[in-house]
């Protein structure tokens, strides 16, 4: 075995995807900056008894574990940063409005999330705390949709589910955590008959809205049929007119519904909503509201975001360009090498060839050169 072989689902970035990546988290965090997100910039280490706390309890299966040699505690490499922007925004910030926060860095997994997913996600996301209303939903979909606009995403499906129709369904039948946690699960796999075995004994309005739900995926008219197949519990209304009331504001997406979506974190309990593409075979994108996000840090309160990862996000776009440079001979006369500033001063970009080689880089087009013409540096092209 070869001495430097990586690990399984962990691969180096080369130059060209490196790039790629670079220029998306530029524009992804400008195009939050244009919304008034602050960027923050939590640790990739924490205290297990923090990093775990509450919904971060749900990341347990997918953290590394190591020891602190300085304190002998128990530490984690976060599998996820909202935890981390919940406890800021909470426990640092302790703002008493609104507060908009975005980030980017790298998570790891303990596992990959699909079979060719990478174990260590570039996780770019944003997050706005403080408003309950659907305004926030509706802006941190937007923002969401902005993101891939920039990213110059072609053709992509927005996927809108709410979790309280489950949860609520749930709740009207007594289901205890473990009951709860099973037929989420055959839910999300869209599991019919083990649905069917799991509800068995449930009251029948439960038990039909329950196995109704993996059939209610599709256009609008979905929500028209859940309203009629559907117990008319208040939650449940409340969740199918949110829903309606977001796809209102979204004239111009491709929306589909799947109201037995459940997939991605646990901690989401509201609105919830995915972004799809060809040639990724899971979400590109996951977002919706999480209120209950900080409560485990003494401040609950309403929070709405999404977050994708850059690494996915650079295999779904087109290549882009090559930035271009100049090309300019190497030598120590002061008139060259104050030539040469200038131009990098000016935000251009100079490949000086060194002595004996060719001008040696794949991720730049010199398409100008740097002449001597009597007497003075000029830029001409080739």
């Amino acid at each position: 075995m070869s001495a430097w072989l990586l690990p399984d689902h962990i691969a180096d970035v080369l130059p060209s995807e490196a790039r790629h990546i670079e220029e998306l988290r530029r524009d992804l965090l400008d195009t939050a900056r244009g919304y008034g997100y602050e960027l923050v910039m939590p640790p990739l280490l924490e205290y297990l008894a923090s990093l775990l706390s509450g919904t971060g309890q749900a990341l347990n299966l997918q953290t590394f574990k190591l020891v602190d040699q300085l304190s002998g505690r128990s530490m984690g490499l976060r599998a996820d940063t909202t935890p981390q922007v919940a406890r800021i925004d909470a426990h640092l910030l302790n703002r008493r409005g609104v507060a908009r926060l975005c980030y980017c860095g790298p998570v790891v997994h303990t596992r990959p999330a699909s079979p060719h997913a990478t174990r260590e996600p570039l996780q770019f996301g944003a997050e706005i705390y403080g408003h309950a209303g659907p305004e926030a939903d509706l802006e941190a979909l937007q923002l969401a949709l902005d993101c891939l606009k920039a990213a110059k995403l072609g053709r992509y499906t927005v996927d809108l589910a709410d979790v309280r129709i489950v949860s609520a369904l749930l709740d009207a039948a007594g289901a205890d955590a473990a009951a709860q946690e099973a037929i989420q699960t055959a839910l999300a796999a869209k599991d019919v008959p083990e649905l069917t075995r799991l509800t068995h004994d449930m009251p029948a309005a439960s038990r039909q809205g329950l196995l109704a739900l993996p059939r209610l995926y599709g256009d609008i008219g979905v929500l028209a049929e859940a309203e009629k197949v559907l117990p008319a519990l208040p939650a449940v209304r409340e969740a199918l007119a949110s829903l309606r009331w977001l796809a209102g504001h979204l004239p111009d997406a491709a929306l589909g519904f799947d109201l037995a979506d459940l997939r991605g974190y646990a901690y989401y309990s509201g609105v919830r909503f995915a972004v799809y593409t060809e040639g990724v075979s899971d979400a590109l994108l996951r977002g919706g509201r999480y209120d209950e996000v900080g409560a485990v840090f003494g401040r609950k309160r309403p929070a709405v975001g999404f977050s994708l990862d850059l690494k996915t996000l650079v295999g779904a776009v087109a290549a882009r360009p090559l930035r271009a440079a100049i090309r300019a001979p190497w030598g120590e006369a002061a008139s060259l090498r104050a030539a040469i500033a200038r131009l990098r001063e000016q935000g251009e970009t100079v490949v000086c060839v060194l002595p004996g080689h060719e001008s040696e880089n794949d991720e730049f087009q010199c398409d100008r050169e740097l002449i001597e013409v009597g007497g003075q540096w000029a830029v001409r092209a080739i």
